[in-house]
This record gives structure tokens, C-alpha cells and sequence, in this order.
């Protein structure tokens, strides 16, 4: 072991004095965190759309509609909401950008929903507001789909019109629970931060573990396997640096992240638990890549579109999981998903318990990996 932490030791000064491991390890990902940090951050904050609505009945229905679902809404703090009193008035502050939509209830609503006739609640949008628009029509939807439950409930019983008036203006209209939306899911400033992090990470490891290439292109593998030296302690001093300056990169971007963009990481145990999971498994992906690549070139070009690949897939530029579909399933193959996974999951106040599916997930790209590189080393050294 002391052979191992002399060879470790003796390549990482190697590699401290060229930069390029400062670069990868620390540079790159807070400066592309920096930068996505400036033209997302405002990503996923809490959006108040304000909405307009006009109430051309002012029957018990209308009003069920208005104080029983907008002002629920409204309180919840979704929509500002705004009475008006004429549709010129209401079109006009759409068309100026003043709201991003408007609610119009005819004239007759009650009485409509009372006798069984058709009518409906109207939603003006603003073109230039598709969110807000959007989010107005599916209050609206989602009311009128109510009353139609209740007026045809009322209907196979052989109740009275008049009963499907009361049954609307009297149930619940609108249940709003506040959801924390970062429960389970990292806001986007921490997820951009988590990203680059894991994605520069399958860069950093793999200065370790295809320093043998370069050894035995340079001569100098050679002189030390002619030298007391085994070839397991040559392996271990490529890992051990692989390892090393994987979990001082990761160690000092989550302190330098959490100082500069304000990133809360979660249970502390269970980050220590994932990040060393993480950099062992991107130490076993980048060293079986080194193991069969015919040399140090070969190598770096395979590391470099695999490192991508799975950063791609794993959601590390954009969570490819929520895709669904063939992407979601593709993105299981990647380590970045279950390292940003478990992140979400301490975001969200998971404990060190509660990551132990993610870090296993981990743990098998690092057995799997390991054992394939294993293989090839044993083979590239002895030969």
C-alpha cells in the first residue's frame, strides 16, 4: 500500500503542475454552473399569473365559482386575480399584457346549469402569456367538469333541476394543497450545479487510471515494473489518484456551490455516501474504457464521448428522465441518473437511509466496471 501511495502521490504532482487537472476538477464545472446559473435561475421559481374574470351573471353558481375556486387559487398565491367590469375592459388589459387571461361568465350561467342548458365559461388568453392562459383554462375545465358531474349525477337519481343548482354551489368547488415542488426534485440551480459536478467528474478520474497508458508509451512503465514494484501497486497508485482527486473535485464544488449560488445539498451523510459512490463508479467506467483502448490518445477520445454520452443520458444538461418514454428507460443505464437521483431525494429531506437504493445502483456500475477492467489490465501490464 505505502508503493501505491508513492506512485499516487508522485502522479498527482505530475498533474497539478500542468493545470489540466485544476481545469476539469474545478474551473470548468463551476464556471458552466456560473453561467447556467445566470441564464436559468429563474427557472422553476414560483410564477403569480394575474387573471382577470367578469361576472356577467352574478347568480349562486357564478359566485360558487369565484369565491369558491379563484379566491382558493388566488390565496394559494398561483393567480392574482382581478374583477372586471365590462368584456371591452377585460380584452383590453389582456391585449396590453395587464393579465394573462381573462374570465368570462355569461350571462344565465346559474340558471343554465339549473335547467340542464348549455353554457360555458369562456377564457381569453394572451398570446404573448401560454403558461398563464394555460393554467386559466384548466381552472376553468376543471369547474365545469364538476358541474357537469354533479348536474348528470342529479339527473340518473330524478332529481329536480333545481337540485343540480344547489349540489354545484354547495360541494367543495376547489380542494388547493400547497406541494412543495422541491420535495423529490432539486430546484434548478442545484440541479445545474449537481450536473456539472457529476459530468466533469468522469474527466477528472480518468487522469488516474489511464496514467498506465502513458507510462508504458513514455518507457517508464517498464523501468518501474524492472524495479521491486508489483503490478497490483502500480494498478492501486492509478486508482487511489483516480479516487483522490474525484472526491477532492466533488468536495470542494459542493462547499464552493453552496457559498457561491446558495445550493442546499441536504443530509450530510447521505451526500458523503453518494458522491463516494459516484466517484467510485466513475473511476470504474473510465478505467475499464483505458483497459482495452490501444493507447493513452485512443483512450482520452473513448473517455470523452463516453463521459458525454452518459452525462447526455443521465440528465446531467437537462433531466432526460421526465422525457418518459424510451429516454426514461435509456437513462438508467447511465451512473449521472442514480447520482442525481439520490440527490433529488436529499434535496428533499431524504435521509442517509433512504439514498441506499441510489448509492447500490452505483455500487454496481463500480463492481461491474471494476471487474471489466480488472480483466484488461491484468493483460495491458503484463505485456
Amino acid at each position: 500500500m505505502r508503493t501505491a501511495l508513492l506512485i499516487a502521490g508522485k502522479d498527482l504532482r505530475q498533474r497539478l503542475r500542468d493545470r489540466t487537472l485544476l481545469m476539469y476538477a474545478l474551473l470548468l464545472p463551476l464556471g458552466l454552473a456560473f453561467v447556467f446559473n445566470l441564464v436559468f435561475g429563474g427557472v422553476g421559481e414560483e410564477t403569480t399569473f394575474k387573471v382577470g374574470v367578469l361576472d356577467g351573471d352574478r347568480g349562486a353558481v357564478s359566485a360558487q365559482f369565484v369565491d369558491g375556486v379563484l379566491r382558493p387559487v388566488e390565496e394559494s398565491g398561483a393567480i392574482a386575480l382581478r374583477t372586471v367590469q365590462s368584456r371591452g375592459e377585460g380584452e383590453k388589459l389582456v391585449e396590453d399584457g395587464d393579465l394573462a387571461a381573462l374570465f368570462v361568465i355569461p350571462p344565465g350561467f346559474t340558471a343554465a346549469v339549473g335547467s340542464g342548458a348549455e353554457t360555458a365559461i369562456e377564457v381569453v388568453g394572451d398570446a404573448d402569456s401560454p403558461f398563464g392562459a394555460q393554467v386559466a383554462r384548466s381552472i376553468a375545465t376543471s369547474f365545469t367538469s364538476q358541474v357537469t358531474t354533479v348536474r348528470l349525477a342529479v339527473a340518473l337519481v330524478g332529481g329536480d333541476p333545481e337540485d343540480a343548482r344547489r349540489a354545484v354551489t354547495s360541494a367543495e368547488a376547489v380542494a388547493v394543497q400547497d406541494v412543495a415542488a422541491s420535495d423529490k426534485q432539486l430546484d434548478w440551480s442545484t440541479y445545474m450545479a449537481a450536473g456539472m459536478a457529476v459530468f466533469f467528474l468522469f474527466f477528472t478520474v480518468q487522469f488516474g487510471v489511464s496514467g498506465v497508458l502513458e507510462e508504458r508509451e513514455n518507457g517508464t512503465l517498464a523501468r518501474l515494473l524492472a524495479a521491486p514494484v508489483s503490478r497490483t501497486s502500480v494498478l492501486a497508485g492509478k486508482v487511489l489518484l483516480s479516487v483522490f482527486v474525484g472526491m477532492a473535485s466533488m468536495v470542494l464544488l459542493i462547499v464552493a456551490m453552496a457559498l457561491l449560488f446558495g445550493v442546499q445539498w441536504g443530509n450530510l451523510v447521505g451526500l458523503g455516501l453518494v458522491v463516494l459512490a459516484g466517484v467510485l463508479a466513475a473511476t470504474g467506467v473510465m478505467a475499464a474504457v483505458a483497459a482495452f483502448a490501444r493507447g493513452h490518445e485512443q483512450a482520452g477520445q473513448w473517455q470523452a464521448v463516453l463521459a458525454i454520452t452518459l452525462g447526455a443520458l443521465g440528465g446531467s444538461f437537462f433531466p432526460v428522465a421526465q422525457l418518459g418514454g424510451v429516454m426514461s428507460k435509456l437513462s438508467l443505464i447511465s451512473p449521472h441518473y442514480w447520482f442525481l437521483r439520490a440527490l433529488s431525494d436529499l434535496s428533499g429531506g431524504a435521509s442517509a437511509v433512504d439514498v441506499l437504493p441510489g448509492v447500490a445502483a452505483l455500487t454496481g456500475f463500480t463492481v461491474v466496471t471494476g471487474a471489466l477492467a480488472a480483466y484488461g489490465w491484468r493483460k495491458r501490464v503484463g505485456a
